[in-house]
């Protein structure tokens, strides 16, 4: 509920609060989602019908797409651009390193009380509503007249590429019970496959961070190989040590690819309208998600994987194909 909402609830979301400073803006929508995930415990302790709680997940879930494009139209504001992709570095390495974290803090709090687990995590993730920098600038007069499709044949090509990496991704990370129960393994060893995956990110991260650069086309392409290539050998399903290794592949390249395409539809998109193409990036990847969970509860593992190895196929090959014939810095998205 919270997935599908957020992608249903991006763009609408973000066009309503257009008029808004983006840092009010983005303060409101933490608000929002705070207040819901506080009615998932409320609502929890005084058992109501679980039908309620899933209408205030989707609450909560309805503003996230929405709240990243505002988060990251924020950070353009604040980062100069020499410094764009070391800001973008050091955010990818902090949401992965979140990622691992996080659920092992849920459970241990889920031990005390269910309850209080929720509520703890909804008063983490209203931080940034206080920590949000105010900035003077208001939106531009064209945000108040903006209308119809923000898209560009560039911008489809590099939300495709989101979508594709979310579903990769999501395959292990959705996956990683099943495919530890498919090589003999006990659930619980599920970890193999999301520790490496997650580490790998992590690494890649600090590699954008202290390189501090946008790749070239050529080696986002190379990068977009190696993720295919990881996707690829994920559905092999050889064994549990060649799956791993496809992990690594996986996660070695994510930070950097998430990293460019961020850096590419900043170029494409127009000024008054960022938050609205970064809601996109992120209901791009949360649909890779929805995909790659769609397929795994609809098929086979393996059936499921393979499907989503090809989606990451096609997505390597759309952009090599865009790319042939050009330098190795063309002008980005074009």
């Amino acid at each position: 509920a919270m997935t599908l909402a957020q992608v249903l609830g991006a763009i609408p979301i973000v066009r309503l609060t257009g008029t808004l400073r983006v840092a009010t803006a983005l303060r409101l929508l933490v608000v929002l989602r705070t207040a819901a995930l506080a009615a998932i415990a409320l609502l929890a302790t005084s058992e109501a019908p679980f039908v309620w709680l899933v209408v205030a997940a989707a609450i909560a879930g309805s503003v996230n797409g929405a709240a990243f494009g505002y988060l990251r139209a924020l950070l353009t504001q604040l980062a100069p651009p020499e410094r764009l992709p070391r800001a973008l570095g050091i955010a990818a390495t902090v949401n992965e390193a979140t990622f691992v974290l996080a659920p092992v803090a849920a459970s241990g709090l889920g031990t005390v009380s269910p309850v209080f687990a929720v509520l703890a995590l909804a008063a983490l993730g209203a931080v940034p509503a206080l920590l949000v920098p105010h900035v003077e600038a208001m939106p531009d007069d064209g945000l108040r007249r903006a209308g119809g499709s923000v898209l560009s044949r560039a911008m489809l090509l590099w939300l495709l590429c989101a979508m594709a990496g979310g579903a990769t991704v999501a395959s292990i990370e959705i996956g990683a019970v099943a495919l530890a129960l498919n090589f003999g393994h006990a659930p619980a060893l599920a970890i193999l496959f999301t520790v490496p995956l997650c580490l790998a990110s992590v690494a890649g991260g600090i590699w954008v961070s202290v390189r501090n650069r946008m790749a070239s086309r050529r080696v986002v392409v190379a990068q977009l190989f190696v993720m295919a290539s990881g996707a690829g050998l994920a559905a092999l399903n050889l064994s549990a040590v060649t799956t791993i290794i496809a992990t690594i592949l996986i996660g070695a390249v994510l930070a950097p690819l998430s990293t460019y395409y961020s850096l590419v539809l900043d170029t494409l998109a127009p000024p008054h309208r960022r938050a609205e193409v970064f809601a996109l990036q992120r209901t791009a990847n949360a649909s890779g998600v929805i995909f790659a969970s769609a397929a795994l509860t609809a098929l086979s593992l393996s059936t499921a994987l393979m499907l989503v190895a090809g989606l990451m196929v096609i997505a390597t090959a759309a952009v090599a194909l865009a790319s042939a014939g050009r330098g190795g810095r063309p002008p980005p998205g074009r």
